[in-house]
């Protein structure tokens, strides 16, 4: 069970934040929230001007609000900002929400009494998911839409899932035994500020980017085999040479997928062919690029995930709250940007490799990988598939993190659509892993092609994978259920194993 505020949240333990684990609340933890709860108190009882305290918010920030009016403040703050569009965000990024909020007023700067802390773990633990819609955030001041959505829920107001059942937050609550809260000073600005819907979002699409990566791996690998090709590019000294450590690690997971191949062996002297194509030779290039975006967005995103990104933020040493700008959520656009280029990078060498492999003059395989080519078309049209894939993801790819529109009366005049950034990365995860389906199953047609020669035994192991669910092609049939068996495969973590040792998350 991960516990709150007693150390830094580890990636895994995110992961199991999303898949439904249990949370706590460390003592330490505790014991911070009451002492920066008592420090909002004190300044909810005097007279100095404290944004979102006292305060109207955004534009708004120096109408003061007199006493009587706090609690309906904070009120009003969720119900004015529950403004969101479109699709509601799944089930696992809710419930990630909930536990990054929670973890960031463990930290002790946001002021918010031991209550509301309560109330988001009894949202997890009672499987109360707020339906939050998917839009409307620009990642700065913070997710404040979605933030709202779910905040509203905690107030009574709007609708949540149950068990998938959409209920109203009020029946939701009763059901579980629970009542509305009434939020107290700084506590419906402290609930809406906030990176969590960027950040978890962002980290979801890391999960399933990771997945395609391993997947990737093991077609790249597979379809080395398929296609005839080298392992020589994937030699350690040449990785050496260049000086990139991620490279070099790949190629040496290259290097041990091939180990053994007959069929490697079979060509290894007296091939014609000097040179493979870039698709096959500079697997270890590219794949190893994007595995360093991959790691250098995962720290990033951990990072946001442990701090606070709340505002105005609560200093109980000195009794002082500061207003400043940790809300801006340009780390998480950035990494999220980050990984939309890796995961693009991806789809579109495995849509290469399948495109060699159909090609009969570069694979030197029947034409599209089956036999009686003509009265069969093979997979001419899953290639096309593949095609469509990549270039959907080249246009998603395109960096979000540069756009900027004002908002708030040019208050807030400077924003990093870090949302959208990583809300579109779960399309684009999905999307290869489609196209590298689309590859595993004509590396391993390739493959099998060959005969009788074989693989590797460790690649022996993938095609065994691909072929409990799909069988070998030898004449066309309807052919779209075959892909998407093999991407249920991806999704689902068939392919882990590839990327252990490498990824992040693994």
């Amino acid at each position: 069970m991960p516990v709150l505020g007693e150390r830094a949240l580890t990636l895994g333990e995110l992961r199991a934040a999303a898949e439904g684990a249990s949370l706590r609340v460390s003592p330490a933890a505790a014991h911070r929230i009451a002492a920066a709860s008592a420090v909002v108190q004190r300044h909810a009882a005097g007279d100095t001007a404290v944004y979102g305290l006292n305060t109207g918010i955004g534009k708004l920030a120096s109408t003061r609000i007199p006493a009587e009016g706090l609690e309906r403040l904070q009120r009003n703050i969720i119900l004015s900002h529950a403004v969101g569009t479109g699709p509601l965000l799944d089930a696992g990024t809710v419930r990630l929400i909930l536990a990054l909020k929670a973890a960031s007023f463990c930290q002790g700067y946001s002021g918010v009494r031991p209550a509301v802390v309560d109330m988001l773990l009894a949202l997890l633990d009672e499987g109360i998911l707020p339906c939050v819609p998917a839009q409307g955030s620009v990642g700065a001041s913070g997710d404040l839409a979605p933030l709202a959505h779910v905040a509203s829920v905690m107030i009574g107001v709007g609708e949540a899932q149950v068990r998938g059942v959409r209920r109203s937050a009020r029946e939701a609550l009763a059901a579980a035994g629970l009542a509305p809260i009434v939020l107290g000073p700084k506590e419906g600005i402290a609930l809406i500020n906030g990176t969590q819907v960027s950040t978890a979002l962002a980290l979801r699409g890391l999960w399933a980017i990771e997945d395609v990566f391993a997947a990737a791996m093991a077609a790249g690998a597979l379809s080395v085999d398929a296609a005839a090709g080298s392992d020589a590019p994937f030699d350690d000294r040449i990785q050496v040479a260049r000086g990139h450590a991620a490279q070099r690690e790949v190629a040496g997971r290259y290097r041990e997928l091939l180990a053994g191949s007959a069929i490697r062996e079979s060509h290894r002297l007296g091939d014609a062919r000097v040179q493979d194509p870039y698709s096959l030779r500079c697997q270890p290039q590219v794949m190893g690029a994007c595995l360093q975006q991959m790691r250098d967005a995962a720290q990033v995103l951990l990072t946001e995930a442990n701090g606070t990104s709340d505002n105005p933020l609560v200093f109980v040493d000195t009794g002082e709250l500061l207003s400043g700008g940790n809300f801006h959520a340009e780390p998480v656009g950035l990494a999220a940007d980050g990984l939309a280029l890796a995961v693009a990078e991806i789809g579109s060498m495995s849509e290469r490799r399948t495109a060699l492999l159909v090609d009969a003059g570069l694979s030197r395989l029947p034409a599209f990988l089956v036999r009686d080519s003509g009265l069969n078309s093979g997979f001419m049209m899953a290639q096309v598939t593949a095609a469509a894939l990549a270039s959907e993801n080249k246009a998603l790819a395109h960096p979000s993190s540069v756009d900027s529109i004002p908002t708030s009366a040019n208050q807030e005049d400077f924003v990093s659509m870090a949302t959208h950034a990583a809300r579109r990365l779960s399309e684009m995860a999905g999307n290869a892993a489609t196209i590298v389906a689309i590859e595993l199953l004509a590396a391993a047609q390739g493959v099998q092609l060959r005969a009788p020669l074989v693989t590797s035994p460790a690649l022996a192991g993938v095609l065994e994978r691909v072929r409990r669910d799909v069988a070998f092609y030898d004449e066309d049939r309807y052919f779209a259920p075959d892909i998407e068996a093999i991407r249920q495969q991806i999704v689902a973590g068939h392919y882990r194993q590839f990327g252990a040792g490498l990824l992040p998350t693994r």
